[in-house]
């Protein structure tokens, strides 16, 4: 598991005492579940800030967090592991400013790699490369008449291929994905592990509840992530959708003295 990995790392970021930290995916998890859980959890982040902590660990770009965010209705994040843990950012004035130390050795893995990746999937069936600005990978989706073998002309690359949510393809570079830069993150934060709470639905959050840290795996998930996560111990399956399964979570961890209560 990649919790055990131990990173170096010069703590530039101000480390406070705090009571939990929220790693979360964005869609299906975050922006998931009923209005009403989704008001409880952004209400209950904003009153126990700054001691509860909140982090984005999405597959989405900086632009599009700088977007959803601006219009204050949903708490802005101190953090964001963004481009599926290949963008690790500070979220300040509105806008995702990206952490160089933390993202050194993620440019050195990609470099050389974009436009070889380009090369070598353009015209594959089924595949069609996202328009987003990305910095350190390759997104595609892909649709009828596409064929998983064909991946194989990135055989010998140093890169990641991670298919999720039936219809998407992420080019990574190798190694690198929610989990290690997340954990990257917190040892740079000198955060406590056990305080931390991670929650996703869809494969590419995967590497996120290998790590060994808490996780709520929330009502909906994508049937390949299900499986993947049974035998993880910390890996709770969480009856509600979205918000709701993060707050269920809180509950069963016990990671907070005041948890967050749906009032119906």
């Amino acid at each position: 598991m990649f919790f055990h990995m131990q990173t170096k790392l010069k703590r530039s970021e101000t480390a406070t005492n705090c009571d939990m930290v929220l790693a979360t995916d964005l869609d299906g998890t975050f922006l998931g579940g009923t209005a009403t859980t989704r008001k409880t959890l952004y209400d209950w982040l904003r009153a126990q800030a700054p001691r509860t902590r909140l982090i984005f660990v999405t597959g989405r770009d900086p632009d599009f967090i700088s977007d959803l965010c601006a219009s204050g209705e949903i708490p802005a994040p101190e953090y964001v592991i963004g481009d599926v843990g290949t963008t690790i950012a500070r979220f300040t004035d509105g806008r995702v400013q990206p952490l160089v130390e933390l993202e050194a050795p993620i440019a050195d893995l990609w470099r050389g790699h974009g436009e070889t990746v380009r090369e070598r999937l353009h015209g594959i069936s089924g595949l069609k490369l996202q328009t987003a600005p990305f910095r350190y990978r390759l997104s595609y989706e892909y649709g009828a008449g596409f064929d998983p073998d064909s991946l194989g002309v990135l055989q010998g690359l140093n890169v990641d291929i991670l298919i999720s949510h039936g219809c998407f393809v992420d080019i990574l570079p190798k190694g690198i994905s929610k989990g290690p830069s997340l954990l990257r993150l917190i040892a740079h934060l000198g955060l406590a592990a056990d305080r931390v709470l991670v929650a996703g639905d869809t494969l590419n959050d995967l590497s996120m509840f290998q790590t060994g840290l808490h996780g709520a795996v929330v009502g909906g998930a994508e049937a390949d992530l299900l499986a993947a996560t049974r035998t993880l111990s910390r890996a709770r399956h969480c009856a509600q959708p979205g918000a709701g399964g993060i707050i269920e979570a809180i509950s069963a961890f016990g990671l907070h003295p005041n948890p967050p209560r749906v009032i119906l």
